[in-house]
């Protein structure tokens, strides 16, 4: 006893040098001193001077003993401790917090609050505080992440990590947005830190990965909730290495990972590849693939928009010495009734063409936002529609589009070749012959007369019934339904490809999709566009496909060699027309050509800009 009184009075005198000062510049009434000869059981004189609050006198926190006498009367007793007078961050944060909620108060958390040391930064005294009352922890310690945070690890996560020190805030209902949310943007937090990754030896392109799946793109655009968020595979506290057999990615968890939204989930299923990207060394089909489809596309672009700019040239020369010509010479028309109507088209090839146009900006106005979801303007995009399953519903429902047209040409080619009477030949015959629009040797000739008039070296080339360009236009319709249509069926309906096709078709799928969808609207919205409308010969626009009809001069002129046949076999009287299409059709399907040919090119402005501003 005697040897413990002067260590006492020690402590006492190092406490009151620091928290003397302190009340006397603060008015305090009271001395601490007062306080400690009858707390002395409460507070421990030497712990409180080592504690964060050891330089506060016992006024600064219990404000109302003022009055010590009162106190010692038993009239003042202390209240429950504002600590907002100090901490004031802390308590809006914590105001606002699950905690609050739940009338969990500071005191709660911080109860040692006379000996409460300085945490330091050290996320295990977090995790400590925070699984006294969490006690559904165990997952949480055993975890990649709790390991990391018992061994010192400072970039390991711990609870404050994911949900904040003060403001935790509730995660609503399990399929909320908030909630869906949550599952993925905290992972973000570190895993897109590629240093951090680095230095721990994580998989450091896990986020692009992510982001760059049709889980991360809808999640970057707002709608987490309908789609997989990185908690949904890797768990939120359990999480960890893959070969572990207790981690849910491992090999033999997988079906029932996965199972939790694809219900038909299979072990082939399971190959999808998560994080597939296009590393040689690690995903070579994916690689590959990317490869071939890049070729596709920068071939594809870079001839036709080659063929478009020459004939942008040539056109405008051409107009310009016809213009010359006739303020020299002129109008001089050779050609008897140039103005009557002949029909190249049908009402069925109309109604076709119109399926088209319809299911194709459909397809492109909800398609591009995802291929694009890191631009502000695809947010926008889902946005209008409501939502990015109202925008899958609608592309769906073009695609069935698509799928009907494309059928009626299968049926329209049969009968072409096998079963109408009008036409003269066998099946070979009819494949390569003159109404046909199977490319032959004709092609050939035509585009190399084309390229020469490109070069002004012969004169402008006359044409049978289709040219080299649109008979390119009707077989990119083939190929896109087989990569297209039959990637998109695959990812319409996961889980009955998955039944019998490896997972790693998926990513297959999702490049050719992609990319092949790119190419179509990049060529429809710039090559076709042009071909079509934008050339000199015919800008704004040519109606041809919209009412079926052209004059006599430019049928002349354009598609000579068709002109000549026809007359030849005296048939050109089956394709007069008598009467022009009425005003309110030609008003309805010319208001429908401007608007689509505005949102193409409107479409192409921002695919270009992605291009330049984005991830791509």
């Amino acid at each position: 006893m005697h040897h413990a009184l002067p260590r006492l009075l020690m402590a006492l005198a190092l406490l009151l040098a620091l928290v003397v000062p302190a009340a006397a510049e603060n008015g305090l009434a009271i001395d601490p001193k007062a306080c400690l000869e009858c707390h002395e059981d409460v507070v421990s004189v030497g712990e409180f001077s080592a504690s964060v609050h050891g330089q506060n006198a016992c006024t600064s926190c219990h404000v109302e003993l003022s009055d010590l006498q009162g106190h010692i009367d038993g009239t003042v007793m202390p209240e429950p401790v504002s600590c907002v007078r100090c901490h004031k961050q802390q308590t809006a944060e914590h105001y606002a917090s699950v905690h609050m909620l739940n009338d969990i108060k500071c005191a709660d958390c911080h109860a040692q609050i006379h000996t409460l040391a300085s945490w330091k930064g050290e996320k295990q005294k977090v995790v400590e505080t925070c699984t006294g009352c969490h006690d559904n922890h165990e997952n949480y310690m055993e975890s990649s992440h709790g390991k990391g945070v018992l061994a010192g690890n400072p970039d390991s996560a711990a609870c404050h990590d994911c949900h904040n020190l003060h403001e935790v805030k509730p995660l609503g209902e399990a399929n909320s947005r908030e909630n869906r949310e949550f599952h993925t943007s905290v992972c973000l937090k570190c895993h897109a830190d590629e240093e951090m990754m680095a230095r721990n030896g994580v998989f450091n392109v896990a986020v692009k990965t992510y982001m760059d799946s049709y889980h991360g793109k809808n999640f970057r655009l707002g709608y987490p909730e309908l789609v997989a968020g990185c908690a949904d595979c890797h768990t939120s506290h359990g999480v960890l290495p893959a070969d572990d057999v207790r981690s849910s990615v491992n090999e033999e968890n997988l079906v029932a990972t996965c199972a939790v939204c694809h219900d038909k989930a299979t072990p082939l299923f399971t190959m999808y590849y998560s994080h597939g990207s296009h590393d040689k060394d690690k995903y070579p089909i994916l690689y590959y693939t990317f490869v071939a489809m890049t070729t596709l596309l920068v071939t594809t672009f870079g001839v036709f928009w080659i063929h478009s700019l020459l004939w942008m040239f040539r056109g405008f020369v051409e107009n310009r010495e016809k213009k010359r010509e006739l303020m020299e010479h002129g109008f001089v028309q050779h050609i008897k009734d140039p103005h009557k109507m002949y029909r190249r088209f049908t009402k069925r090839h109309v109604f076709l063409h119109f399926l088209v146009i319809i299911s194709f900006l459909g397809l492109s106005l909800t398609g591009l936002p995802l291929k694009f979801a890191d631009q502000p303007w695809a947010k926008v995009f889902m946005d209008f529609f409501g939502s990015a399953a109202n925008a899958a519903y609608i592309h769906r429902i073009c695609a069935g589009i698509t799928f009907v047209y494309f059928g009626a040409a299968i049926y329209m080619s049969i009968n072409f070749l096998f079963i109408r009477k009008d036409i003269p030949g066998n099946f070979l015959q009819r494949l390569f012959g003159p109404e046909s629009l199977c490319p032959n040797f004709r092609d050939i000739r035509d585009v190399t007369n084309m390229v020469r008039w490109f070069l002004f070296r012969g004169p402008k080339p006359t044409f049978e019934r289709w040219t080299y360009w649109e008979k390119f236009d009707f077989i990119a319709v083939f190929w896109g339904m087989f990569a297209i249509g039959g990637s998109g069926l695959m990812l319409w309906f996961p889980e009955f490809f998955g039944s019998f096709l490896p997972g790693w078709a998926f990513n297959v799928a999702t490049i050719v999709h992609s990319d092949e969808a790119l190419l179509a609207t990049g060529f429809i919205f710039t090559v076709h566009f042009f071909n079509t409308h934008g050339r000199p010969e015919k800008f704004p626009m040519d109606f041809v496909i919209f009412n079926g009809e052209m004059p006599k001069e430019e049928f002349i002129h354009e598609r000579g060699d068709q002109w000549k046949r026809y007359e030849e076999a005296g048939t050109l009287h089956l394709y007069e027309k008598l009467k022009p299409s009425g005003i309110l059709y030609d008003f309805f399907f010319k208001t429908l050509g401007f608007t689509a040919v505005f949102i193409g090119l409107s479409l192409v402005v921002l695919m270009v800009y992605a291009f330049m501003h984005g991830s791509h």
